[in-house]
């Protein structure tokens, strides 16, 4: 069965579903949340295929409705964190000795199960525990997971026959080895697909994982492993471990056997997360891979050239869908004043539109924000904000967490490029907006380079072809994933690869072959075939 050279053939982007009234994909929707909503589930650890219950729990609620509960976790304590390394290092062998189109074969079977089985499931799970409304929802827990785990497969094929020229007398070739060790995987709150990617594409590139999912994510991340499981994933490959992360990372990253760390998270974890490697690398067999994705301040800069409707469409669903809550959010906007008085009214009217509730609710385009820790950071910037003379709240600046965790969509308006709401990441629905003298575009542009030190996602809206490539040039290190008059999110598996560099990350572009090539560590193997006999060379005689 393994003696075929195969190649996937580059697959498509599932079809994100339709949930509007007349579509039976929205009853069925409806009814899975349902579901969800009316059961309390327990989620066990799982280590080495086995559930495993500490006793030590908490509680996973909704964010819109923080009073009902929607599962009860067990936590790991630091004997569980050893048994998942020791579980990762003892299905190693097998795992990577297995031929990689079984590996794939099982991320293939997991990308069918979701799409065809459990798409309700988890698209519900995703809604009630992480606050996305059914569309943010669909193309994250559904489309984007799937499409992560058919072009990975595509994506392996073609690193694997990579393979270098053989010279007369001599084969020469090239074996994609996986890491020495384990790979602790430790994933964020905001995205499903995210939490699926940090470990399968780990995984399928023949390495094992020890997995720390956030603890705001545990209901659509259980299922999600319970998923692989179905798909014939074996015992041992990846481990689910819900815990602390400081004292999972910590022993994790003491560990002889710690071979990489696939990150999504803030900017000061992995910060920490990096000073911990350096600090025991006479530990390891080898240096350790460092990918991370961590966070942003992405921009949205207008030349005066633009169409105000497009700007202001742009930013509203830039900065407001999902709360706000993505790396990629739109955060600022570089406006130009001959644009800005029919810019404002619009961006504002927009904004005020807005229904904020229940996930449930379909006709609502924002939700709740993750958790209270949130809801206070973001109240606390609009303390600041109002308390200042160089900014003014346009519209919203204000919240309710009596029910749920509920953040109306805020613009505000600095005369300072360099205002503190220009340059720090809140995770929340917030955009500041900074007016500049149209004869200031590159000056501006210079600032907009310099003011975060994020560089995630940017977008540059224009129709002077002059002056977008100017733009291209003077933003070229400000973010790792550009746009032209669009929003700054929504890449695509496969269509645009995603990271950036300076604080947002290691930009290894997950979603394209880059990011797999990091959890391999290639050997060069020559043969020749009629050895030499005689050390002297022809020259000499």
């Amino acid at each position: 069965m393994n003696n075929t050279v195969f190649k996937f053939d580059t697959p498509k982007n599932e079809k994100i579903y339709d949930f509007s009234t007349t579509c039976e994909s929205r009853a069925k929707a409806l009814s899975e949340i349902a579901k969800l909503s009316e059961t309390e589930i327990e989620i066990p650890l799982i280590i080495d295929g086995k559930e495993i219950r500490t006793g030590k729990t908490a509680k996973v609620v909704m964010p819109h409705n923080h009073g009902h509960v929607l599962a009860t976790f067990h936590e790991a304590t630091e004997k569980e964190v050893m048994m998942a390394i020791d579980a990762a290092n003892r299905a190693k062998k097998k795992w990577m000795e297995l031929s990689w189109v079984e590996r794939a074969s099982i991320t293939l079977k997991a990308a069918d199960l979701i799409s065809l089985k459990y798409r309700f499931l988890i698209d519900a799970a995703t809604m009630l525990g992480q606050g996305k409304s059914v569309y943010q929802a669909e193309i994250d827990a559904a489309c984007e997971v799937i499409d992560y785990l058919r072009y990975n497969a595509y994506f392996a094929s073609e690193i694997y026959a990579n393979q270098p020229k053989s010279g007369f007398d001599q084969l020469n070739r090239m074996e994609y080895r996986p890491l020495e060790g384990f790979v602790l995987a430790i994933s964020p709150f905001n995205f499903t697909a995210i939490a699926s990617n940090l470990n399968m594409s780990v995984v399928l590139m023949g390495n094992t994982t020890v997995w720390k999912p956030a603890s705001t994510a545990l209901l659509s991340n259980y299922y999600l492993m319970k998923i692989f499981q179905e798909a014939g994933l074996p015992d041992g490959v990846i481990n689910f471990v819900p815990g602390n992360g400081p004292m999972i990372g910590n022993i994790a990253l003491q560990h002889h056997d710690f071979g990489g760390i696939h990150f999504t998270g803030s900017n000061k974890t992995f910060n920490s997360i990096w000073r911990n490697i350096g600090q025991n690398l006479e530990k390891y067999k080898s240096y350790p891979r460092i990918v991370g994705e961590t966070g942003g301040k992405d921009f949205i800069f207008v030349h005066n050239s633009s169409n105000p409707q497009e700007v202001a469409t742009a930013i509203v669903r830039g900065a407001f869908e999902y709360q706000g809550q993505k790396c990629s959010a739109a955060s600022r906007a570089y406006i130009p004043k001959s644009l800005w008085k029919e810019t404002k009214e619009r961006v504002v009217a927009m904004t005020e539109e807005i229904k904020v509730g229940d996930v449930r609710d379909f006709s609502n385009f924002m939700n709740a924000v993750i958790d209270e820790a949130s809801f206070d950071n973001i109240m606390g910037y609009f303390e600041r904000v109002k308390k200042s003379n160089d900014a003014e709240i346009l519209t919203g600046g204000t919240g309710d967490k009596t029910e749920g965790y509920f953040v109306r969509p805020t613009i505000i308006q600095t005369t300072d490029p360099k205002f503190f709401t220009m340059q720090e990441e809140i995770f929340g629905p917030v955009m500041t907006i900074y007016v500049y003298e149209d004869k200031d575009y590159e000056q501006t542009l210079q600032s907009c380079d310099e003011t975060s030190p994020y560089a995630l996602t940017g977008a540059i809206f224009s129709q002077d072809r002059y002056a977008y490539m100017t733009a291209c040039r003077i933003l070229r290190y400000a973010a790792g994933n550009f746009y032209i008059n669009d929003k700054p999110t929504g890449a695509m598996v496969g269509l645009q690869p995603f990271g950036g560099s300076r604080g947002s990350g290691t930009n290894d572009k997950a979603g394209g072959p880059l990011n797999l090539l990091r959890w391999t560590s290639p050997r060069t193997i020559k043969e020749t075939f009629v050895p030499a006999t005689d050390y002297k060379y022809p020259y000499m005689k």
